[in-house]
């Protein structure tokens, strides 16, 4: 679709959003707010008709990019056939997507209990481990992201927890690997993988292991920087959990539905969880759908025990037909396999090509459509570019990155001093080289901050 310039339109979009809109995560008078007149593919457009290629995928969830013809049809399908209908009941859509959903999770990991995002996909998660260890704490990441909701946002470790911890909902951080920044000293991911291990083992002892009931982990940290773990780090979780009787649970909301060239990152480690958690691109969020994967030992704590929880809109039709579709659509597009293959041969060696010429790269780190570049001042401290939590003029030099990504026809997903390079999974490999070509034009301007 060639977009076309509608500026008064635009003008009137933007004047109802900044009168009546409550932006999340945001300072309300000190955000602008792009007016978007549509989408289609790997790129949405403006009212004045500049497109943009979406490197965030919105918000990491449009897996197969905006508008697919056959997902669309999928909804309307639904819609004219079943619009809604109460979660209690056997439903074709629910059904179906609960069946293709199971069947790509790993191990046993056969029923699904669905929510309406990721957020409340944990939430729920977190109750079942608590239910079904009578244990009160769960354990998680310091660099994590888990939700907007109160335990999911307690189980965060970043600073969009601090306004709402209050200290009283069971959550307890550790620090989980990651080789750039170690904590634990460590010069080799063999160290950093033992090192975090044994920190971690460490805490439950001093917590108390008969206090703990889950273990909570994005499998491949997304938001906090994409920072894979190490060999055997993961298998090393799973064996603490079973060793104290702890519920191992992976956020795959982020990860999951071919982001990492897999259908699940899990998939990359050999490890099955007790709980996996999943949203965004189970259908590319064309309706809000997550969801958490059970095996077979939790759901037998509920087989004759009510589980206490649910949610009015559990399994919509429209939702879970969009996921049918979604799924379908990466099964008969090899998507995934598309993701894994241009992730190896294209982005990989030409991140790894900018960070060599520009001195603003510290690092290059993922699998997949799943980058991240680490931005610093100077690569031999380390010294972030901008500081923790930066905002104002501090954050002046993300912000000037960011700006110059977008004038350049990018729309980048910046977080503190990173930005992540996450398209649409089926994004061609001339668009992707396109984007590309922009955040090299804009690391020149971070490479004006560094020493």
């Amino acid at each position: 679709m060639t977009p076309q310039p509608h500026p008064q339109a635009g003008a009137a979009v933007k004047a109802a959003d900044r009168a009546h809109v409550f932006h999340s995560w945001s300072a309300q008078e000190l955000i602008d707010p792009l007016a978007v007149a549509g989408a289609e593919g790997s790129y949405f457009w403006d009212y004045e008709g500049k497109r943009y290629l979406d490197l965030s995928s919105g918000l990491v969830y449009t897996n197969i990019g905006y508008q697919h013809p056959k997902v669309v049809a999928a909804i309307q399908e639904q819609a004219a056939r079943m619009t809604t209908f109460a979660p209690a009941f056997a439903v074709e859509a629910r059904s179906e997507a609960a069946r293709l959903i199971a069947e790509r999770t790993p191990g046993d990991l056969d029923k699904i209990f669905f929510t309406n995002g990721g957020a409340d996909a944990v939430e729920h998660a977190v109750r079942m481990a608590r239910l079904h260890t009578g244990r009160p704490k769960v354990l998680s990441a310091y660099r994590s992201y888990h939700g907007g909701t109160q335990q999911a946002i307690n189980l965060t470790g970043d600073p969009r927890r601090w306004a709402s911890d209050s200290g009283t909902a069971g959550a307890v951080h550790f620090w989980a690997p990651f080789l750039y920044r170690s904590r634990f000293y460590a010069e080799t991911e063999e160290q950093e993988c033992v090192r975090a291990l044994e920190h971690l083992e460490t805490t439950i002892a001093f917590e108390g292991p008969g206090t703990v009931a889950a273990i909570i982990l994005e499998t491949v940290p997304g938001t906090a920087g994409i920072m894979m773990p190490p060999p055997g780090y993961l298998a090393g979780v799973r064996e603490i959990c079973d060793k104290y009787g702890i519920v191992f649970v992976l956020d795959e909301v982020m990860a999951g539905f071919g982001r990492t060239g897999t259908w699940f990152a899990a998939d990359l480690y050999d490890v099955v969880p007790d709980l996996m958690t999943f949203a965004k691109g189970v259908n590319s969020g064309y309706v809000p759908l997550g969801g958490v994967a059970i095996s077979a030992r939790i759901a037998e704590t509920f087989a004759e025990r009510p589980y206490p929880g649910g949610l009015t809109y559990s399994g919509h039709p429209l939702a879970c037909a969009a996921a049918v579709a979604t799924i379908n659509v990466m099964e008969e597009e090899g998507v995934v396999e598309h993701a894994a293959r241009l992730g190896a041969e294209v982005v990989e060696p030409a991140l790894r090509e900018l960070a060599e010429r520009h001195p603003s790269v510290g690092d290059v780190r993922g699998v997949g459509m799943f980058w991240a570049l680490e931005l610093v001042k100077n690569r031999e401290t380390r010294e972030p570019l901008v500081p923790y939590n930066a905002t104002g003029q501090a954050a002046t030099p993300m912000s000037a990155f960011a700006a110059s990504a977008k004038a350049h026809g990018v729309w980048p997903f910046v977080n503190m001093n990173r930005t992540h390079v996450v398209p649409p999974c089926n994004v061609s490999e001339a668009e992707l080289k396109e984007g590309l070509a922009a955040l090299d034009t804009a690391l020149s301007v971070a490479d004006g901050y560094t020493e």
